[in-house]
């Protein structure tokens, strides 16, 4: 006998399991998040695939390294002042074509509203994922009644935070280099964010209802724990805002890594659906701290105090295993200050590339240099360390001069060395943790190149400056380069600034000035009138007064439009061919002399357009998004025309 099948009770009347349906929310926002990440890296693949081919994919992975086998075998830097232009491939007009839409698609993304802190495409990404996160918290559910749904989806953040907050996640290495933790560290930020808005939203409707039927908040262990946890996240969001990380970067970093250890304690308690999700932060941290251990050296290196405002860590023993733009965690022992770690930009290419062992410099060759500008407490003591215990070494050193002068005859002073005239350099120990980051361009795939930094961000375009040269000029052009015409411009306060890098900037353009198939031009804009008298000679370089910064759209637009100016027009050179372009050996060096020298195109050899165009802006936020305004509209309206337009950015912040 039978009696049918059992009655079904109606939905309007049935009560809501949220132990059942929210954890399938959680299943359905990973998957989500999941897909997108994973088609973010199927995009990137293919310049993961180039960076892999050139040999810059995955620099540095275990650490900076010391050449052991070459070791003492260094051979300096070989100009080629004679040797004919260096033949390469060009790439073919549906190359060029292909990459100049590209690039036009890719412009859109890079527009950048002051005030904000994100581009385009950095806000799109945020908005998609808060918009994903209220869908997964909305729909379906009874918020009102049972809050549970936005706690659960608070839950399913956490390893989207943690993926994004480590200095050495996977998500890094397959998007390639110059895809640090410092460029992914805004999705960590936001996602926190929404997670702090998923635990408000649970715990304040959860305190209303509790209110609504007058029921104890605070007492059982659910309950308490709740309340502790929501408050312990409120704590860490609080002190996550760049305010206090900028004036207050240790209190932030030990409350942001205590106040995570006491959320994860309480949430446990709280409620045991949020200990599977607790697995996955702890393996990115384990992997990310696993990963530190097997890049951390510890090195010799010397301080050199160039002035009050910066010093010059040269840290020795270091060969190769980093890409141009990298930078490293240093700690400096010294005045027992050995628990602070400070990220600072290497200046250098790899003893292999780079242009700092040829003759007219004073630098080796080997090993990383540093340099950190004096902006908070830790730099300050540096600085001030270097420049006593240096001050100190050269008084040493002349009271030894003077003693040795005194104890031999006058025809044997030729022999003693007197170095109390240099800039004294002080031993020290250091911590290396890297290295991380780097450019995510190639240079070498750009005829012209435009690397433009304010301040202490020419840490970063002296670096990629010494790289591209080395590699074109040293190196024969390798991975057949196309960079052809390099302007460098640096943005300064004052003239006594220039003195920071030029140690540096002196021999690399040193190499450019005897190489047949590259220029070279070096801007340098000063806002302030110090110390006018203390400019370098460096080959090729203008240095200009201006009262504010130049406008990075125009040097853009210069260097992209054909030049007009002809020997007839020039007051730098004579001549009554009116189509021939002005040599760059017969410029003049004096802007005031001949106003069309303010112009790039009056200083670099014209190449033509389609190969190309690269800019790198490092310093200041304002800086770096002028860059990206400048070259998101001119990749709009000229991209293909160019060859493509390419853009990396260093924002020198917290």
């Amino acid at each position: 006998m039978s009696f049918g099948t059992a009655p079904s009770v109606p939905a309007a009347l049935q009560v809501y399991n949220s132990y059942l349906i929210d954890p399938e929310w959680q299943t359905k926002f990973s998957i989500i998040w999941g897909s997108c990440l994973g088609a973010s890296l199927l995009f990137a693949a293919p310049r993961l695939i180039r960076s892999i081919r050139d040999g810059r994919a995955f620099t540095g992975l275990f650490g900076i390294k010391e050449d052991w086998q070459e070791r003492g075998k260094y051979e300096a830097v070989v100009t080629r002042k004679n040797m004919a232009r260096t033949a390469y491939s060009s790439p073919s007009r549906l190359v060029r074509t292909v990459e100049g839409i590209i690039s036009a698609i890719r412009s859109i993304a890079l527009w950048t509203l002051p005030g904000i802190g994100l581009n385009a495409g950095q806000m799109f990404v945020v908005l998609a994922y808060l918009i994903i996160v209220l869908i997964c918290i909305i729909m379906d559910s009874q918020l009102m009644n049972n809050s549970n749904r936005a706690g659960f989806l608070a839950l399913a953040q956490l390893p989207v935070v943690f993926l994004f907050a480590t200095k050495n996640s996977i998500v890094s290495l397959l998007l390639g280099p110059g895809h640090g933790y410092e460029k992914l560290n805004y999705i960590h930020r936001w996602s926190g964010r929404c997670l702090f808005l998923g635990a408000v939203v649970h715990g304040s409707l959860w305190i209303r209802n509790h209110l609504q039927y007058n029921i104890q908040i605070i007492g059982a262990q659910k309950e308490t724990s709740g309340v502790a946890a929501l408050g312990v996240l409120c704590g860490i969001v609080l002190t996550s805002l760049r305010p206090v990380r900028k004036w207050f970067w240790d209190f932030f970093w030990v409350v942001h890594v205590l106040g995570f250890v006491a959320f994860f304690i309480t949430i446990c308690y709280h409620t045991i659906y949020a200990i599977p999700w607790i697995f996955p932060p702890l393996a990115f941290y384990a992997a990310d701290m696993l990963m530190r251990m097997l890049r951390v050296r510890i090195k010799d290196a010397t301080l050199t105090a160039v002035d009050s405002n910066m010093t010059l860590i040269r840290v020795q023993d270091c060969d190769t295993n980093w890409i141009a733009g990298q930078h490293v965690r240093l700690r400096v022992f010294f005045s027992g200050r050995v628990f602070e770690s400070h990220p600072l930009t290497i200046m250098n290419a790899p003893s292999n590339v780079t242009c700092l062992a040829s003759q007219s410099s004073a630098e080796s060759g080997r090993g990383i240099i540093l340099g950190a500008r004096v902006t908070g407490d830790w730099t300050r003591a540096l600085n001030n360390y270097a420049d006593t215990e240096g001050k100190a070494a050269q008084a040493q050193n002349a009271l030894w001069v003077a003693e040795k002068k005194k104890a031999i005859s006058n025809d044997d002073y030729s022999s003693i060395s007197d170095q109390s005239t240099l800039l004294p350099e002080v031993p020290v120990q250091v911590m290396l943790d890297g290295p991380y980051g780097g450019c995510s361009l190639d240079l070498g795939q750009y005829e012209t190149v435009l690397l433009i930094a304010g301040g202490s961000g020419a840490t970063f375009t002296i670096g990629v400056l010494d790289d591209i040269v080395g590699r074109c000029a040293r190196l024969g052009r390798p991975n057949n380069e196309r960079t052809r015409r390099i302007e460098f411009v640096w943005c300064l306060r004052s003239y006594g600034g220039i003195s920071w890098f030029t140690s540096l900037l002196i021999p690399i353009a040193t190499v450019v000035a005897e190489c047949p198939d590259l220029d070279l031009h070096v801007s340098i804009y000063v806002t302030c009138l110090c110390n006018p008298e203390a400019v370098p000679a460096i080959p090729n370089s203008d240095v200009l007064m201006l009262a504010q910064r130049p406008d990075t759209s125009k040097i853009l637009l210069d260097l992209t439009t054909t030049p007009r100016m002809k020997k007839g027009q020039c007051c730098c050179a004579g001549g009554s061919d009116g189509e021939d372009e002005v040599p760059r050996d017969h410029l003049a060096r004096d802007p005031e002399a001949c106003p069309a020298l303010v112009d790039a195109s009056a200083k670099l050899q014209w190449v033509g357009l389609g190969g190309g165009v690269a800019v790198c802006a490092s310093g200041p936020g304002s800086l770096t998004r002028e860059a990206s305004n400048a070259v998101a509209k001119l990749s709009l309206l000229r991209s293909v025309e160019l060859g493509g337009v390419g853009l990396h950015t260093e924002v020198f912040s917290v």
